[in-house]
């Protein structure tokens, strides 16, 4: 099934807000409904592909597949640009002026091959589409020449399970769910569930270092990757023959994270777990956001680490998005102070003896145990913030997410500055907003912090964004936060993340990238600025 081409997801699952969110929306925020509602796909005016009849010829030539290259209007819209809320709120007007010249489907890491020299030899750029879930700018390329979406859907298999090492190898094109449950067949599980789960690749995971809701206990996704086959424009990268090696730098380290920009990943050797007999979500209240995160650093710092440990400000507990499923429902309770979520997932006697343990320090650092029913609400929700964020653009809201990360001694004055940033921005605007945050993942030197922000959609909605969202990463920069922990950086915060690694850093990159991509062929604009 296809991505609903407007919005995020599953258009079955998506549903209109209570009217009881409507209200205050209205009330408190003066959101208004929209005069009109997203374009019909079929109204869309799409121009033409702009392949030349060579490159087209070249391009067919690449992929085995009869229907391996397409130009249909359908197809080329479907792959343009990703699921930022400006992304979604251009496409629902029918604005399409950065769509692909055509989609192309390989089945082979020799096809991708084929296809980005055939891209190198025709002039053409070449954008790595997994499941089309970037929110940070990583599927809209720049430089102004014809591009094709490289769609790895056809690699989608898991293509081997070594169970003495504890290790499989996965293919790019192998969405969330289809890789568990193969994995799962074999008794093993990755561990690895992001908000995009249900969507997202094993090819994105890698390539953007996703981190998922269960990180506290699985780790990061660029943790477990243990082995990476990448196509280039000048040939196979291959990386990784043991779980650890000190000959030379990591070559692995500088394909994760590289979205696209430096080559396409087209195999993942990952590290997995047998799957848990026993998974348990509980709910804890904290009487402040500042007390709160003290008992997830302890945890963090100190053990035993649950294998989900979040925490939602005052704003977030209230308003419900702490358990995304239960907004607006009269039944839900909503406790004052904040709302934190652990989880526990292992063997049986394992993860009662973690939870017990864990239990204890939450009580000294002044929690209150909720019970499991706001942890099994999480579960229940977990992956359903996006089908909201949809509803609230119907209603006439804006709505966007982002984050950063910060070392511990950090968290409070980086919280600080971006509330006040994206605050401050908007009410200036003349759109004052609601600002939620939680932590979303914990290490023992810092956190994540992820920010949602709801306001009225003014009349350039997506106009009216951009100074807001720079003024946001100015504030994570000067506040001693990284401009991404999780999203990526994309178009959407190159130029904040040349500012972080600074000019020799990114002279550095663009060596690499001329090396194995001298024509520019790989996602030119994302990840580093186009030369």
């Amino acid at each position: 099934m296809d991505m609903l081409w407007s919005g995020w997801g599953d258009p079955a699952k998506a549903a209109p807000l209570p009217d009881a969110v409507t209200g205050l929306l209205r009330d408190l925020l003066g959101v208004t409904p929209r005069e009109k509602g997203p374009a019909d796909l079929g109204d869309i005016e799409v121009p033409p592909s702009g392949l030349t009849e060579d490159s087209r010829k070249a391009l067919r030539a690449a992929v085995a597949a009869e229907d391996g290259l397409r130009e249909d209007a359908e197809s080329r819209v479907r792959h343009t640009r990703g699921k930022s809320t400006p992304d979604l709120l251009r496409i629902r007007s029918g604005e399409v002026d950065d769509i692909p010249a055509a989609v192309v489907l390989p089945g082979s890491h020799d096809e991708v091959l084929a296809v980005l020299r055939a891209c190198a030899a025709h002039g053409l750029s070449a954008v790595p589409f997994g499941g089309g879930t970037s929110v940070v700018g990583g599927l809209r390329p720049e430089g102004g020449r014809p591009f094709v979406a490289l769609d790895l859907r056809r690699l989608d298999q898991l293509l081997a399970v070594d169970e003495v090492s504890r290790t499989a190898v996965l293919q790019p094109g192998l969405r969330g769910p289809r890789c568990e449950e193969l994995l799962n067949a074999r008794g093993f599980t990755l561990g690895h569930f992001p908000q995009s789960f249900e969507w997202a690749s094993v090819g994105g995971f890698a390539a953007a270092r996703s981190s998922g809701q269960a990180s506290s206990g699985y780790g990061r996704f660029d943790e477990m990757v243990l082995a990476l086959t990448v196509a280039t424009p000048e040939g196979t990268l291959e990386t990784g023959r043991a779980p650890r090696s000190a000959a030379g730098p990591d070559l692995r380290q500088l394909i994760l994270g590289s979205e696209g920009a430096l080559g396409v990943i087209t195999s993942v050797t990952v590290r997995i777990r047998p799957l848990p007999e026993k998974r348990v979500y509980e709910g804890w209240r904290f009487a402040s956001f500042e007390a709160g995160a003290a008992a997830l650093r302890r945890l963090a710092q100190d053990g035993p680490r649950p294998t989900v440990l979040r925490l939602s400000d005052e704003t977030e507990t209230f308003v419900g998005l702490a358990q995304p499923d239960a907004i607006g429902s009269s039944d839900a309770p909503q406790p004052a102070g904040c709302m934190a979520i652990t989880g526990y997932e292992g063997g049986a006697q394992e993860t009662a003896a973690r939870r017990a343990a864990a239990r204890e320090v939450l009580l000294a650092c002044g929690g209150e145990y909720l019970g499991e029913e706001p942890g099994e609400r999480w579960e229940h929700g977990r992956y359903d913030a996006p089908y909201l964020r949809d509803a609230l653009l119907d209603a006439g809201a804006f709505a966007e997410t982002l984050e950063t990360a910060g070392f511990w001694s950090a968290i409070p004055g980086l919280y600080r500055a971006v509330r006040e940033a994206l605050t401050g921005a908007l009410t200036a605007a003349g759109t004052p907003p609601l600002v939620m945050c939680h932590i979303s993942h914990t290490y023992e030197n810092g956190a994540s912090l992820y920010f949602t922000v709801v306001s009225a959609q003014g009349e350039d909605p997506v106009g009216h964004w951009e100074p807001v969202k720079r003024a946001a990463n100015d504030a994570i920069l000067a506040a001693g936060g990284t401009i991404s922990h999780h999203h990526g950086v994309g178009t959407d915060h190159r130029d904040w993340y040349a500012r972080e690694i600074g000019p020799l850093g990114i002279r550095m990159l663009q060596a690499v990238k001329a090396e194995v991509d001298p024509s520019g062929v790989l996602s030119p604009g994302v990840l580093l600025p186009v030369r």
